[in-house]
């Protein structure tokens, strides 16, 4: 029981993040997006900087769970890595796309804090060596500047796409940038 209700306020909190900005979180807005009694999320996280912690390792909780590499399906050649990295960019703007813009908003926020931002650095440099690994696979030279370019490029399209153009169609930028590096 009290692990749900602090898995509650863990979600809650990352859809004020995720909506309504880093400056908009708080306890009892936590409490009231969660459905919890006030004080609820106190008892979990006693000051605003524990809350922020909480949140940035149950983002990253999340994201290990949701992208988990061993169930990911394998992929096999240039046009299955563009059909990869378009899937986890549609999931990201999609079904994730609160968690995307909270994970965001704390980048922003916490790029000066070394120890709050650390959890979702390793969480970006995980994705990266597990991304290289499948560059790698597909035979693409220089895996470390080509997988930069691709999680950069997507990186960029995720945004573009929750913040200005909701129907921007991913895969030409994506297939062009894979062929270029892939023929490198």
């Amino acid at each position: 029981m009290a692990a749900a209700t602090r898995e509650r306020a863990l979600d809650a909190a990352v859809e004020v993040l995720g909506t309504d900005g880093v400056r908009a979180l708080s306890h009892a807005r936590v409490d009231r997006r969660a459905g919890l009694p006030p004080g609820s999320t106190s008892n979990w996280f006693r000051t605003r900087r524990a809350l922020l912690a909480g949140v940035v390792d149950w983002i990253a909780e999340r994201e290990r769970a949701d992208f988990d590499p061993g169930s990911m399906p394998e992929i096999a050649g240039v046009d299955g890595l563009v059909d990869g990295l378009c899937a986890m960019t549609e999931v990201q703007a999609g079904p994730f796309a609160t968690r995307t813009r909270a994970r965001y908003a704390l980048f922003l926020e916490l790029a000066g804090d070394a120890e709050l931002g650390e959890p979702l650095r390793q969480q970006r440099h995980a994705f990266e060596r597990w991304t290289e690994r499948i560059v790698v696979s597909v035979g693409i030279p220089d895996p470390v500047p080509a997988t930069r370019a691709l999680m950069g490029l997507c990186d960029g399209l995720l945004l573009h796409r929750l913040t200005v153009d909701p129907g921007l169609d991913l895969r030409p930028a994506v297939e062009r940038a894979v062929r270029a590096l892939a023929a490198s």
